[in-house]
């Protein structure tokens, strides 16, 4: 038995040469075929809206938002907290999602515990959700327990991808320590973050090299992507190089932007970054990266519905054409996660689809195809 054709007409295709008005015939779980003729009798109406490849998240904490949601307080029910999650990125018109997921922490905010109920979440509720989940694990490399916790779960079979972060005061995203010391004094007194910032430099300088290794080699020999995290100086980059990885996430500096993409990474800045015309933390707008040219991908990190909405801001203000702006959310991420099968509107790939209308000048999700399968 055949599976049914549905068509999606009277659409905008982002397609491999533009966008072009057209219609797009979903055959099972695949694109069987776009084009711009006559239609059969019986296809659905799109009214003008785009149709777009589903977007595809490299990087999402939005997963702990469900599981930890106060301070101190774990979901009792890790599946549920999972599909309101799922839910969300599917809303949000997220097809495909690597959920990353600490391994280590520099200081104790429970994320052990967030890591276990994370992949019991998944576990437990895989089957039922919507979008294609994967892992990427957040390796951080100045906790001593981080090699113990990465051996215990790089075999996960839905690991897609891994990174280094390094959160030790003196280091990339806190390379100013006063920064860091003004930071968390507001939560400690003075002498006890002194005394927390050299135990964490000593706890770092003894591990930090020998995790690295154990994460690069293992990336090597699987086969899935390497991120180095929060790159601020030129010699962040060439570490990463060093270690064979092909990304540089939300790099903080544009100097180490622009040494990444010479150096042929892929660079990722976060959509929050964009939207809100800056970072909340002092790093390098992402609007910077892209209008030098030095962005790949977006990520939409702690808010899904910014994935969209910063593609149609790229396109706004940043002198990308639409069609290269989304690809930052579609083809580009997908191309980077190595998804070969997803990303753009081509027959024979997964139908990974989201319609988006226009009101206002501003982007909203109408419906999504996941596998060939309407979702939302």
């Amino acid at each position: 038995m055949r599976d049914r054709t549905t068509v999606l007409a009277g659409a905008r295709l982002l397609t491999p040469l533009g966008i072009r008005k057209g219609h797009v015939a979903i055959e099972g779980g695949t694109i069987g075929g776009l084009g711009n003729g006559s239609v059969p009798p019986g296809s659905e109406d799109m009214e003008g809206d785009f149709i777009f490849p589903g977007l595809v998240e490299l990087h999402t904490d939005n997963l702990e938002r469900h599981l930890k949601p106060r301070p101190g307080l774990y979901w009792p029910e890790p599946a549920s907290a999972v599909e309101a999650h799922d839910a969300l990125l599917v809303s949000a018109g997220i097809t495909t999602v690597m959920d990353s997921v600490c391994v280590g922490e520099t200081v104790d905010q429970g994320r052990q515990v967030l890591l276990d109920l994370s992949l019991k979440g998944l576990e437990e509720s895989l089957e039922g959700l919507r979008a294609d989940h994967r892992l990427h694990l957040r390796c951080e490399i100045g906790d001593p327990l981080m090699g113990e916790l990465f051996d215990r779960v790089c075999g996960h079979p839905l690991l897609a991808m891994v990174s280094l972060m390094d959160h030790t005061p003196g280091q990339r995203q806190w390379r100013d320590l006063e920064s860091y010391r003004t930071y968390h004094e507001s939560k400690s007194p003075a002498g006890e973050i002194r005394v927390l910032m050299e135990e964490m430099a000593r706890r770092r300088d003894a591990v930090a090299g020998e995790h690295r290794r154990k994460v690069s080699e293992f990336a090597s020999r699987s086969g899935v992507p390497l991120a180095s995290h929060d790159d601020t100086l030129p010699e962040d980059v060439d570490e990463a190089l060093d270690l064979g990885a092909s990304i540089s996430e939300f790099p903080t500096t544009l100097e180490a932007a622009r040494k990444a993409r010479a150096a042929g990474l892929a660079v990722t800045m976060g959509a929050p970054n964009l939207i809100r015309g800056g970072s909340h933390s002092g790093n390098v707008p992402a609007s910077l990266v892209a209008s030098e040219g030095l962005l790949s991908s977006l990520s939409s990190d702690y808010v899904p519905s910014s994935l969209l909405a910063g593609a149609f801001i790229l396109n706004r203000d940043c002198g990308l054409s639409l069609e290269e702006s989304m690809r930052t959310v579609t083809e580009t991420p997908a191309r980077m996660g190595r998804l070969d099968d997803r990303g753009r509107l081509e027959p024979g790939l997964r139908a990974d689809l989201v319609r988006v209308g226009v009101r206002n000048g501003r982007p909203s999700v109408r419906s999504v195809w996941v596998a060939g399968r309407q979702v939302f």
